[in-house]
């Protein structure tokens, strides 16, 4: 049986103590750690995340192991919320070992059940560790993010045309006129700025041919929004900092897409767009940038004063005329630390912020509209 949750006068919803971030840590690293030993990567990975989230430096390499019965009880008045955190913590740190051996799966799953959480996710470290690959990525469309799609969740994305999840709209006049028309808004608005963030890179707008899905988009916003570049290792940051700031457990799943895409290559494609390109989460310093995505999207909330906001559902042509910096205040983003900075986040308007082929392709957009190309201080 697993450990009971608390009642309403027992549970602790208070903030996590420098023991018990090492509590928890030491759990996260027994239920992934392989015979062989935890990899000094994952070491890397849940000292990072563990000391941007809590603020209290944690010694990964000298933690204890914890049995999975004891780390549930050390959960003993923690509420769901917080032991599907750690779950999740569990499923990232398995998700960087290629391959997932056996018992890791294995384990993750008996620590989840001693905690009383069930997530899709474990199903999916199940399939990874078996090799059935396939399977994994269908599970990611059926139970992940897009999971129990419905006309309300679509909403937002202001498509004019019948479209599901990750499905693409390449030929909706009306969307597309929709996004053409952040052009006309005055600099340092929102709107504005993605507009100059999709003429930089040559992006094609939603709705017109060669787009990337509705749905997709919305993350481009946060882009801007949350000041990240567009190389693959910022969509890792973007994609860290909208999953932890959604308290809806599907929206972890966003994260463990993009880490199956763009470190181990576990999914060979994903939402609609991206294909893999592997050992970008292990590039130095990703930890580090990574860790602080989470804090501030943990720190975030929504503009309606609920503590957590899901971005991907947010109607951002209602802002878009709004300053940037106002927007930025009334969802809560707390800047970027000075640890994430020196580790090399980068915003989309300075050097390391575009990819040699996004530059390319905004320059020659450029050229074809006849207009001198302007990279809003991108650069390689």
């Amino acid at each position: 049986m697993p450990v009971p949750f608390p009642t309403s006068d027992e549970v602790d919803l208070g903030p996590v103590g420098e023991a018990e971030t090492s509590r928890l840590a030491a759990g996260v690293l027994s239920a992934t750690r392989p015979r062989s030993g935890n990899t000094e990567f994952q070491l890397l990975l849940v000292e990072a995340i563990f000391e941007a989230m809590t603020g209290y430096r944690v010694d990964a390499a000298s933690l204890a192991a914890v049995d999975a019965r004891t780390y549930a009880e050390n959960l003993r008045y923690r509420d769901n919320e917080k032991r599907t955190r750690m779950v999740h913590m569990m499923v990232l740190s398995a998700l960087v070992l290629r391959p997932i051996p056996p018992e890791v799966s294995t384990q993750v799953a008996e620590y989840s059940r001693e905690l009383g959480v069930d997530d899709s996710l474990l199903r999916t470290i199940e399939q990874f560790a078996s090799g059935d690959l396939a399977m994994a990525a269908a599970d990611f469309e059926r139970n992940g993010y897009t999971a129990g799609w419905s006309p309300e969740r679509s909403a937002g994305l202001h498509t004019t045309t019948d479209v599901e999840g990750w499905g693409a709209d390449e030929d909706d006049p009306a969307l597309a006129e929709r996004w053409v028309g952040l052009g006309d808004l005055p600099p340092g608005a929102l709107g504005r700025a993605v507009f100059d963030f999709y003429q930089a890179r040559g992006f094609s707008f939603p709705g017109t041919p060669g787009s990337a899905p509705p749905l997709l988009a919305q993350h481009d916003w946060v882009h801007v929004l949350a000041g990240y570049g567009t190389k693959v290792e910022a969509e890792l940051e973007v994609f860290a900092l909208i999953a932890r700031a959604n308290d809806d457990p599907r929206g972890w799943s966003l994260l463990a897409m993009v880490v199956s895409l763009f470190e181990t290559g576990y999914l060979i494609e994903g939402a609609g767009l991206f294909e893999a390109f592997p050992g970008q989460l292990s590039v130095d310093g990703m930890t580090v940038r990574i860790g602080d995505a989470m804090r501030r999207g943990a720190l975030s909330h929504g503009d309606d004063g609920a503590p957590d906001v899901d971005f991907m559902q947010v109607d951002w042509f209602s802002y878009a005329d709004q300053p940037l910096e106002q927007v930025i205040e009334r969802f809560g983003l707390p800047p970027k630390s000075e640890r994430a900075i020196a580790a090399g986040s980068v915003t989309p308007w300075e050097p390391g912020g575009i990819s040699e082929a996004q530059l390319a392709a905004g320059r020659e957009a450029a050229r074809r509209r006849g207009v001198p190309y302007d990279s809003h201080g991108a650069g390689i």
